[in-house]
């Protein structure tokens, strides 16, 4: 009876826990910060492959809030002397023009502190990321802000984050011949890593510029992001 009772109490203990598990997954607020840089729209792959990243994460947090940049329509400015001079100005000190240049980055700053997810949707532009992501990235770089040098090494604060690149090209350059042509993922690895974003997992839609291939493409990019555990 004892031997009867202790596994019971093991199987009734193991059935809370998954409960608990289930809840936790489908009642935690998971909020996603979703970089778009494509000009395409709605013809977009790189969105389509961002679309169904975020589809997957909701399908085990449905009460996720998503908080949309769309860098394409809404672009940050490329950085000017008054943009440098606002960053390195302490901000007791800062002019009404300094107020004004720090307001993209401070509002850039802000939606990556605050989410807990963060996709970057990146079209392969000749070899390397759009121009208005790589300013969105300048504005985020922050010393004593979004990472600062102890003891001389650099430390990222931007820590706790997951980050999916969804990356979308004509070409294949994930492997083979072409694949030190790829500027994209590999910059962007180290620019997120040096702010503390190591947690970076990518998915790609290449080769759709092949003949016939398109289809298939975007068919195998989207099957690796439905067989990912999120």
């Amino acid at each position: 009876m004892i031997g009867l009772s202790a596994t019971i109490a093991v199987n009734y203990g193991l059935h809370i826990a998954v409960v608990l598990l289930y809840n936790f997954k489908t009642t935690c607020i998971m909020k996603i910060l979703n970089i778009v840089s494509s000009i395409k729209g709605d013809a977009s792959f790189s969105i389509k492959l961002s679309d169904a990243i975020i589809q997957s994460i909701k399908k085990d947090h449905p009460e996720s809030v998503v908080t949309t940049r769309d860098l394409a329509h809404n672009p940050f400015p490329h950085l000017e002397e008054t943009h440098l001079q606002s960053f390195f100005t302490p901000a007791e000190s800062h002019t009404p023009a300094h107020k004004e240049a720090i307001k993209h980055s401070n509002t850039a700053i802000a939606e990556i502190f605050d989410a807990d997810v963060i996709i970057i949707g990146v079209p392969f532009y000749n070899f390397g990321i759009p121009s208005t992501l790589k300013s969105w990235i300048d504005h985020i770089c922050r010393k004593g802000v979004t990472f600062n040098y102890d003891g001389g090494a650099p430390n990222g604060l931007v820590t706790g984050k997951k980050v999916f690149l969804a990356i979308a090209s004509g070409g294949i350059y994930s492997d083979g011949p072409m694949a030190g042509y790829d500027h994209a993922e590999p910059y962007l690895r180290s620019v997120l890593g040096f702010l503390g974003m190591t947690d970076i997992t990518t998915f790609r839609v290449e080769g759709v510029n092949y003949p016939d291939n398109a289809d298939a493409a975007v068919a195998k990019g989207l099957g690796t992001v439905e067989e990912f555990a999120f």
